[in-house]
């Protein structure tokens, strides 16, 4: 049964997927139900900390400015639980939305994915799942501040390794994929380093947001070129500069925040 604990804005939800079962967050739009659309949004937390609930916030926000519901599940996280466990937990949860439309309320027409940082990894990966398993079917993919390439080669990210600021940012970073992608061999599979995938086509349209001085910036810019000369809608947004040190400041919007109206006026565009 779900339950809401008193701190959450959030429906708490238990789904069964491929490394067990997940906690699905669900957050309510304020438009008349059912929804034509339903977002699922994968966490951050660098593959190997869950920290969905500290997005609650801004779900709720995004939820209720975007007049759709958001599922926020976990995942399985390394390194207990390497690649792909994640990926193929993050395929499970949106199959089991797509069964569960009529218990979430949503039409099944319009699914989208987003995630912020690792989990923007897993929304571009799931967009290039779907396609390669034939289902389900994506109306867009939102992808903020992305984990991209596990080669770590930007020129934001090599500059931001030399700050003293970003440092034990891309320190950690660098931990997170070692935990991730135990096996080097992995470390080139386009459902782990989606930049270096080579077949991009007959993907969703995507909306890809960057923050100017984060080290991902410029993978971000790199995958929008890639995308589009495979012949993908692309939409590249670039957010001012902000505390990217900071995970709370990552993830932290209002329903006037610049990255909200965007995502509205995508999902909107996708509807």
């Amino acid at each position: 049964m779900p339950h809401t604990p008193s701190s959450s804005p959030a429906e708490i939800l238990t789904w069964p997927a491929h490394s067990g079962p997940v906690e699905v967050r669900v957050y309510r739009g304020a438009t008349t139900r059912p929804h034509d659309a339903l977002l699922v949004f994968f966490h951050p937390g660098g593959f190997v900390m869950d920290d969905s609930g500290a997005a609650d916030g801004c779900l709720s926000v995004l939820a209720q400015a975007c007049g759709l519901d958001v599922i926020a599940p976990s995942y399985a996280l390394a390194p207990a639980h390497p690649f792909p466990a994640a990926v193929e937990d993050a395929h499970a949860v949106l199959n089991e939305a797509l069964s569960r439309r009529s218990e979430l309320g949503w039409k099944g027409k319009r699914l989208f994915v987003c995630g912020v940082e690792a989990g923007g990894n897993l929304a571009a990966v799931s967009a290039m799942v779907c396609r390669d398993r034939q289902g389900p079917t994506l109306a867009g993919q939102i992808l903020v501040m992305p984990m991209l390439d596990t080669c770590m080669q930007g020129q934001s990210m090599q500059c931001a390794a030399g700050q003293a600021d970003q440092v034990e940012l891309v320190a950690g970073m660098a931990r997170s994929y070692r935990s991730y992608l135990p096996h080097p061999a992995d470390r080139q599979h386009p459902y782990a380093s989606p930049l270096q995938a080579r077949r991009l086509g007959q993907l969703p349209p995507a909306q890809i947001f960057y923050t100017e001085g984060d080290p991902l910036a410029d993978d971000s810019r790199a995958y929008a070129d890639k995308l589009r000369l495979a012949g993908n809608e692309v939409e590249l947004v670039g957010l001012p500069p902000a505390n990217v040190c900071d995970d709370e400041a990552r993830c932290s919007i209002t329903a006037d925040d610049p990255c909200v109206t965007a995502m509205k006026r995508f999902l909107d565009a996708h509807r």
